[in-house]
């Protein structure tokens, strides 16, 4: 008999009435039965997640712990071979994957650490103060046409991650004890945050294969020029980089004369005058013959132009055994004029630069100590997107007040004008700050949740050092409220601390 239904073929209706409460009790019945199994499924599958979080958790907190351990390890062979004269380039190239492995593994262990640190909810079986299990974002290098320098990754990348630290130490125990062998660089001690203020940060694989290619020595009546193109975008950091190729005391032993030139372009330069427009970089007593020439261009350069340049350096007196020419621009096009491949200069992999910029924005404090802090400093690093310049002012800006109100107002200020082309935080690293260009930028003070009034940055450029003409109102001022004036002057947006000590300067009206 189907549940619901009269027995109507009783013929008493006592009995319909029986058959009615029975088929209400089997009802009953069932359901408390499907209940039960369910509340029965629903408990099991309960325990088994928790279970299962549990020793996931666990495993987390394993695998952070032993991160943190192999980075200490790591952190300590890369520092040990910054400090020694490295001339092979087998040891250099693992020196360089060491050390690209170890921004890649802080950045996991920060973002573990940090990220969301706003949320105070910890799992129930959190274990340590590395409880961080969440999904990751992390670049993907090799995708740089990627708008966003950061990607969805899971906590296998952890995993993956610890496993890779632990073979790549457990294959550099052998160079480790050859590092030992290379002569140290004497220098004073120094304090992370003071060293990567006034260093050239990374680079040292290109710097090397530059340096490599300077020192080559060719036979001694050898007619060609040797060229080494540098190209990459403004703001890279090609000028640094060849500034510090040019310092390096291998360098200025080789050559006893070094000259330095920067234009547009050499389609109105005479080749009569060039010498006179160059500038000495170096120059000592042994006049033997070799010498190096620097060459920085915006654009393409002219091969004929160019080549009545190097006729017009081989003709002259002392200048006949060895002439090298270092070219650097932001156009692709000068590869051509290579004798060696050319060195290309990219912005930093999101790991390395957030690794750089922390370092900006903490100084001598623990990020650890301020884990909601270094939560909404991950956060800005990936606005600010790879670019060195906007790195040293937003890491200035946040340095000047560690409270959380602050730096909350400069993350909402990021996030809301991210994709804006005339913000702040557009510094536009892709264009052309030299002066042949105008790509005003608008901007307030920050220190208030709305702003009294707005400034217009327009026509940036840079100057040497020589050229400046003594202190002014900085970026910096301006987004902290410090200023008062109004109408038209002119703001140091940045000046570098290393080699060659360029400011960047824009005009302001308030």
């Amino acid at each position: 008999m189907a549940f619901g239904q009269s027995c109507y073929s009783c013929p008493s209706k006592d009995h319909n009435k029986t058959c009615k409460t029975l088929n209400t009790i089997f009802r009953e019945e069932f359901l408390m039965e499907l209940l039960s199994a369910i509340l029965g499924d629903l408990v099991s599958r309960s325990i088994t997640f928790m279970i299962d979080r549990y020793f996931k958790q666990t495993s987390v907190d394993d695998d952070l712990r032993r991160l943190h351990h192999l980075l200490l390890r790591i952190r300590t062979v890369v520092e040990e071979a910054e400090q020694r004269h490295l001339t092979n380039h087998g040891m250099i190239r693992q020196i360089e994957l060491l050390r690209e492995q170890m921004f890649r593994g802080y950045c996991i262990l920060d973002v573990f650490r940090f990220r969301d640190e706003e949320d105070k909810v910890r799992p129930p079986f959190a274990l340590s103060k590395f409880n961080r299990a969440k999904r990751i974002r992390l670049s993907d290098s090799s995708n740089s046409s990627d708008n966003s320098p950061i990607r969805a990754r899971s906590m296998d990348d952890l995993h993956q991650t610890v496993s890779s630290l632990e073979r790549i130490m457990g294959d550099t125990k052998e160079s480790v004890v050859f590092l030992m062998s290379y002569p140290p660089i004497y220098r004073q001690p120094y304090s992370m945050h003071l060293y990567l203020d006034r260093c050239m940060f990374s680079r040292h694989m290109e710097r090397e294969n530059a340096i490599s290619f300077l020192l080559q020595t060719g036979p001694p009546a050898a007619e060609i020029v040797q060229v080494l193109p540098v190209f990459g975008p403004a703001l890279v950091g090609k000028s640094t980089f060849v500034e510090h190729i040019c310092s390096d005391q291998r360098v200025r032993e080789h050559f006893p004369l070094i000259l330095y030139y920067s234009g547009d372009d050499l389609t109105d330069e005479k080749v009569a005058t060039f010498r006179e427009n160059c500038q000495t970089m170096h120059r000592n007593d042994a006049m033997d013959g070799r010498f190096l020439l620097v060459i920085e261009l915006l654009g393409d350069v002219d091969d004929r132009t160019l080549k009545k340049v190097y006729s017009s350096f081989r003709n002259r007196k002392h200048m006949t055994r060895e002439m090298k020419v270092i070219i650097t621009s932001r156009s692709e096009k000068i590869v051509r004029l290579g004798t060696t491949q050319a060195l290309r200069l990219k912005f930093l992999p999101f790991e390395a630069y957030w690794y750089l910029f922390k370092v900006l924005a903490f100084g001598s404090t623990d990020p650890e100590e301020h884990p909601k802090l270094a939560s909404m400093a991950m956060e800005i690093a990936e606005v600010l997107r790879d670019c060195f310049l906007c790195a040293h002012i937003g890491g200035a800006l946040l340095k000047a007040n560690f409270s959380a109100q602050f730096w909350s107002r400069i993350l909402a200020f990021a996030r809301e004008y991210r994709n804006e082309c005339n913000s702040l935080v557009s510094c536009g690293c892709q264009e052309n700050v030299s002066g042949t260009g105008d790509h005003p930028q608008l901007g307030w003070a920050i220190v208030k949740p709305k702003p009294a009034k707005y400034f217009l940055l327009r026509d940036s450029y840079q100057k040497a050092p020589a050229q400046d003409d003594g202190s002014k109102i900085t970026l910096v001022d301006l987004l902290l409220g410090r200023v008062r004036r109004r109408g038209k002057f002119e703001v140091l947006v940045w000046k570098s601390r290393i080699p060659p000590y360029y400011s960047y300067i824009s005009n302001c009206v308030m």
